[in-house]
């Protein structure tokens, strides 16, 4: 299976780690020079999605939303039916080579396979296909954020280009964002244990881009405050939940927080 890394030219050292983390696992990726927003500071005036008002997308979020484009093109002009993609901070299970060599391990009805893990609760299917190697393949049913690490097919690959062929919205709300067509028509499937998890999670020595321009933005716009909610509107909130855990538990369905171990163990 073509694994695609994301990486800027101005990262030298995110390309040192991937490549080291692939030379681990025995597997090969070509990398695909990511557009940087310094270069194109143009981005932040591009359309954007209205539910992104009043806040607007950073030009550093649409460059990585057509960083990813440049890969889904690429997918689209293979014959293969499936690629997978991966951004340049993300750690690597010990088994994870076995299952990139080869896509017969993929759901059939898979049109997308998250690999990471973002270490937040989502919903998946308690039923399972095994994937091989101690993974397992589950439909996953809730938002699940992070491009750190996807399979999609060639078709999807086309989807998602024509979708964002003229309005911008980030890459995680276009394909794990319930909310929006691309990912609610699609059949989407979580690999449990996660294939790879981003570096800030787990080594801490890579810290996201993306992250530190949205903070620094958040605290200059004076966003980063919350309001504490009434206690009365935090029980309903519970009570709401509580509610909603049973009737997914009827359909078959159970939340997780889905593991990572970079070991094998």
């Amino acid at each position: 299976m073509k694994c695609l890394v994301i990486n800027l030219d101005r990262s030298p050292d995110r390309l040192a780690h991937i490549s080291a983390e692939f030379a681990r696992i025995g597997t090969t990726f070509q990398r695909v020079a990511a557009i940087d927003a310094r270069s194109h500071p143009e981005l932040g005036q591009q359309p954007q999605h209205p539910m992104y008002a009043p806040r607007r997308l950073l030009g550093s979020e649409i460059a990585c939303l057509h960083s990813h484009r440049l890969c889904w093109a690429i997918l689209a002009q293979e014959e293969a039916p499936y690629g997978a993609i991966f951004e340049d901070d993300v750690v690597f299970s010990a088994n994870a080579g076995p299952l990139l060599a080869d896509d017969g391990w993929i759901p059939p009805d898979a049109d997308i396979v998250k690999l990471e893990t973002y270490f937040k609760k989502t919903l998946i299917h308690r039923r399972r296909t095994a994937a091989g190697h101690d993974f397992s393949a589950f439909r996953l049913y809730k938002n699940h954020p992070g491009t750190g690490g996807y399979i999609i097919s060639r078709q999807v690959a086309c989807d998602l280009l024509e979708a964002t062929e003229t309005i911008n919205i980030t890459a995680d709300d276009l394909i794990f964002t319930p909310a929006f067509a691309t990912s609610s028509s699609k059949t989407i499937y979580q690999l449990v244990p996660a294939l790879c998890a981003q570096d800030q999670f787990v080594g801490d020595r890579l810290p996201s881009l993306l992250a530190q321009e949205r903070d620094a933005t958040g605290t200059a716009n004076g966003l980063v405050a919350k309001c504490r909610k009434p206690i009365a509107e935090r029980m309903m909130r519970e009570g709401g939940r509580t509610v909603q855990w049973i009737i997914e538990f009827c359909r078959g369905r159970r939340h997780i927080i889905v593991p990572f171990d970079s070991t094998g163990a």
